[in-house]
């Protein structure tokens, strides 16, 4: 194991479960040896479920940055993105933040509340942009959801031949917590991936021997992508709308 933390980022709407599912990982996925540390965001209150968590720490904005506690003495550390905003941007600011952390990425896990779209079929755009960056999506909140409303949910991703993996949750559980935590890139992005993330295009005109020459430039990811004003090509929905008040 590399001596560097692994670091997931965990996505998803507040009111999603997303840590009773992460305490089910820490629980059944780490192995003897394994030491979590989970990072929740200062604008989200304490739940009955942290105490499965160990004792979370917290990460808060600075201006457009993540400021958080150091990982020392963890294996394994569990960042939750602020469920309340927008996962963009926190993408972004995580992306700058990690290499600074001493940590590594281990995946990005996105925890969707099923319910939650079914109720706001507006939302379906901000959920698109948090499975576009992760490697594992968990379906979870289920509860009272025709079978034919999950196919068509997960159709939808299927003809779109995204590389994630997608996995039903239940009772805050899943089936295999090991394969989730795999650090195996799995996400369309590629953003985290230095190697691949260059776009390669072709010149206008020909070199001396009249052979094409290839220009190699880093790849903007889409929902990164901004106008000249600063607002984001690709917009979502502002989730807090959707949600209920705190």
């Amino acid at each position: 194991m590399s001596e560097k933390p692994l670091v997931y980022l965990i996505l998803g709407a507040a009111g999603s479960g997303r840590r009773e599912v992460v305490a089910d990982l820490i629980e059944g996925g780490l192995g003897a040896g394994g030491r979590a540390l989970v990072l929740l965001s200062d604008g989200e209150r304490a739940a009955d479920s942290d105490a499965r968590l160990g004792e979370p720490g917290r990460w808060h904005w600075a201006g457009d940055r993540i400021d958080s506690p150091e990982l020392a003495g963890a294996t394994h550390v569990f960042l939750f993105g602020d469920g309340r905003r927008n996962p963009v941007d926190q993408v972004e600011a995580f992306q700058a933040w990690l290499p600074a952390s001493g940590g590594e990425l281990g995946r990005i896990l996105c925890v969707v509340h099923c319910g939650l779209v079914a109720q706001h079929k507006e939302l379906r755009v901000w959920f698109d942009a948090c499975v576009h960056f992760s490697d594992v999506v968990l379906l979870n909140r289920r509860e009272g959801l025709a079978n034919k409303w999950m196919s068509d949910f997960q159709a939808h991703y299927a003809a779109q031949f995204l590389p994630c993996l997608f996995e039903l949750v239940k009772a805050g559980r899943v089936k295999n917590p090991a394969l989730i935590l795999e650090p195996q890139a799995r996400r369309m992005s590629h953003v985290f991936d230095e190697e691949l993330n260059w776009e390669i295009t072709g010149a206008e005109e020909s070199d001396a021997e009249g052979e094409e020459e290839i220009e190699a430039k880093p790849e903007e990811d889409p929902y990164l992508q901004r106008l000249a004003g600063g607002r984001r090509v690709k917009e979502i929905p502002d989730v807090a709308k959707y949600l209920p008040k705190e």
